[in-house]
């Protein structure tokens, strides 16, 4: 292993300790091992073993992808796949998920990867969101928070849109992996504040209720909306661990 790479790994290393808030100390005691042993990984000069970097990604909640660049980081192999979404591997989540779809019907449901693109969806949603723009002329995957963005999308027909837009944004950091915003993540945020009045948003939602219900408005028509976001339960699977299956229920 070379110094350069014993030096890439104390820096990832330091970086998710502190997006944990964890001290070096707070560290050590978690997993059991000195504060001069986490200092020497961190500073390059100790080599920590297989078992003890996953022990350190655990406890620092890293994600499965991430753990990955930590185990090449110190020259071992990945331990966690990222499967192919159709791959058979995925067969018995693909089933669950499909059937998680159906049963939302008459109500929209959409499956999203980490980034928000529309990967699969139950027949309610296009024909719900067709109802308000031709989704055949925006670009594919289809991205939900450009959908709901975009002066061309839906956000004409939102009520309360700078509520509904603040409150994504929030969503956006609660629901990132791991608790944290990688550099797509940050690329997608930056894409959104390029649309008009994005900047000025105020970080505050204006709606004290329980949920904050998405209200879409054509014509006299009014349809108001809350969402339930599930993922995947102890996952072992990069691309298991980064799905999201939102689904949309009527607010009555």
């Amino acid at each position: 292993m070379t110094q350069q790479t014993e030096h890439e790994l104390g820096t990832f290393l330091r970086y998710w300790r502190q997006q944990r808030g964890k001290s070096q100390l707070d560290l050590s005691l978690d997993a059991g091992v000195s504060q001069r042993h986490i200092s020497f990984v961190e500073s390059g000069r100790s080599t920590p073993s297989r078992d003890l970097l996953l022990s350190l990604a655990k406890r620092l909640d890293v994600p499965l992808r991430e753990q990955n660049v930590l185990l090449l980081a110190s020259g071992y192999a990945p331990v966690y796949l990222e499967s192919a979404r159709d791959s058979p591997e995925m067969a018995v989540v693909n089933r669950v998920i499909d059937r998680m779809l159906r049963q939302n019907e008459p109500h929209p449901a959409l499956m999203m990867d980490r980034y928000w693109n529309v990967l699969r969806t139950n027949e309610a949603a296009p024909r719900f969101f067709n109802s308000f723009v031709d989704l055949s002329k925006r670009p594919k995957p289809q991205n939900l928070l450009h959908l709901m963005f975009d002066p061309d999308g839906m956000r004409p027909f939102l009520e309360d849109w700078e509520d509904v837009a603040s409150g994504l944004l929030q969503r956006v950091h609660r629901e990132a992996v791991g608790h944290v915003t990688d550099k797509k993540t940050k690329e997608l945020l930056d894409e959104l504040k390029k649309y008009p009045g994005v900047t000025e948003l105020s970080r505050s939602v204006k709606n004290q209720a329980p949920v904050l219900p998405i209200t879409f408005v054509k014509g006299n028509k009014r349809s108001s909306f809350f969402s339930m976001i599930s993922t995947i339960g102890l996952p072992q699977d990069i691309t298991a661990q980064e799905f999201r299956i939102e689904c949309m229920f009527p607010v009555e």
